[in-house]
């Protein structure tokens, strides 16, 4: 469970009326949670996918390959035929890691909806 806000004194209530109830153990500050990574500002809590999107592209063998722009036009449409990949299980795998990527990066949301 996370707990935060800027109410110190209700953090701590919230934490004593919860141990209270439940088993519980302080993890300390966020630092990482279900593969994002949470910083802590003064104007706020900024979130990285940055080891997750790494570890992605190692997973996919396509470290070293070169950085290209394309352009997708909004009417590309894929179907059943259009195989990206020899194996269809890597393929679902590689999209679904990318779908888990939209939550910090929006830009690629239309891109990876085209290859669902």
């Amino acid at each position: 469970m996370i707990i935060t806000g800027d109410d110190l004194q209700a953090i701590s209530n919230l934490r004593r009326y919860l141990g209270e109830h439940f088993e519980m153990k302080d993890l300390g500050p966020l630092n990482y949670f279900l593969d994002l990574q949470v910083s802590s500002c003064p104007d706020g809590y900024y979130l990285s996918q940055a080891k997750y999107a790494s570890d992605f592209l190692a997973r996919s063998n396509i470290i070293d390959s070169a950085i290209e722009p394309t352009l997708l036009y909004s009417d590309v449409r894929l179907t059943s035929f259009d195989v990206p990949l020899e194996d269809p299980t890597l393929y679902r795998q590689l999209v679904d890691s990318l779908i888990y990527l939209i939550v910090t990066h929006p830009d690629i949301a239309y891109a990876v909806h085209v290859v669902r």
